[in-house]
């Protein structure tokens, strides 16, 4: 484990040679934590430092280990990040409509052809790509009709897949070079590429996942925080069509553009569990989340010039996203959170 504070640039690659510095006993409480909680990797990155960066062993369970791959040259392992590849498509998607190749209020026939859903023509034709990127197309997991676009909000995997079809025919060039080239590279990312996942779990709608390390996802939520702009300055994605990402969409104000919003008066949730309040009460109003199956969380927090990385197997502690801010709020030097 290292704890201390390194350049964030140190991330993703061989560990820094910079000295370990004691992490304070509110840190310590939350790296225990995260490891009570079956976490393999987890990363603190304040104000483009490193406070706390731990690797633990990933749990011998076999559904689990479905998710993992090698571990990279500083130990990290490579994992499955799960849903939590539907906020880099959103990034792609923003990058492919700088660049004029994607307009989000097209209809989706207009990329991949008619037929690619089960509803009827006349239906089908009024779904645009805005409705794939904030889920509520209308349609069900089979893509079966159900409401008309943009009225009701269903968090829906197979349907969300097809913007990486969608992505592919815009930018002409397979999604894994689109990654590779757009994304990966300017970011300095080089442990993230897409998989075939295995048969266990690619039977549900979306047959490839996004693997990367907790390095590389801290490198992603910085450019997210720094405005759309690499470590060293480079301009991935504008500013403006970042934002867009994280508008509240009309039919879930805890939902952009595949990124999960905190603040809101209420949330739906997965299997349409409306919740009143926000996504994580203990939580900053300004945190936006990239989250995955298995506890797989990406934060960003603008006011506190924040990314977490936290990856591993499902925790154990249903509340973990609670449990943790009311935790990790005072290690930043915060008041604690009331419970």
């Amino acid at each position: 484990m290292v704890a201390g504070t390194v350049a964030l640039g140190a991330l993703g690659g061989a560990r820094s040679d910079a000295a370990d510095l004691p992490v304070s006993p509110a840190m310590q409480a939350v790296l225990d934590y995260a490891r009570g909680q079956r976490t393999t990797g987890f990363l603190v990155v304040q104000n483009r430092k490193v406070l706390a960066q731990a690797d633990w062993p990933a749990p011998p369970d076999l559904p689990f280990r479905n998710f993992t791959y090698e571990t990279t040259p500083d130990g990290a392992l490579l994992e499955d990040v799960a849903s939590q590849q539907k906020s880099f498509v959103a990034v792609l998607a923003a990058i492919a409509a700088d660049k004029g190749l994607l307009d989000v209020e097209r209809p989706v026939s207009a990329y991949i052809g008619p037929r690619w859903s089960h509803a009827a023509p006349d239906q089908e034709a009024q779904i645009r790509v805005i409705h794939v990127l904030t889920m509520c197309t209308g349609l069900t997991t089979d893509f079966a009709f159900a409401a008309a676009p943009g009225t009701v909000f269903l968090y829906n995997t197979p349907v969300y897949a097809i913007a990486k079809r969608i992505l592919a025919v815009a930018a002409k060039q397979p999604l894994e070079a689109t990654t590779h080239d757009w994304l990966a590279v300017p970011a300095g990312m080089r442990e993230t590429a897409w998989r075939q996942r295995p048969a266990a779990f690619a039977d549900v709608g979306n047959p490839t996942g996004l693997v990367t390390s907790p390095g590389d996802t801290a490198k992603f939520g910085q450019m997210v925080l720094d405005g759309g702009k690499s470590a060293d300055g480079v301009r991935i994605v504008s500013e403006p069509a970042l934002k867009a990402l994280f508008l509240p969409s009309p039919t879930n104000p805890a939902y952009g553009r595949l990124w999960w919003l905190n603040g809101s008066a209420f949330a739906i949730r997965p299997l349409d569990r409306r919740v009143d309040g926000p996504l994580i009460p203990a939580a900053p109003p300004d945190l936006v989340a990239a989250l995955g199956a298995l506890d797989r969380k990406l934060y960003v927090v603008p006011s506190l010039g924040l990314v977490v990385v936290r990856m591993g197997d499902a925790a154990p502690d249903k509340d973990f996203d609670q449990q943790l801010w009311l935790r990790l709020t005072p290690a930043l030097g915060g008041p604690a959170p009331r419970t």
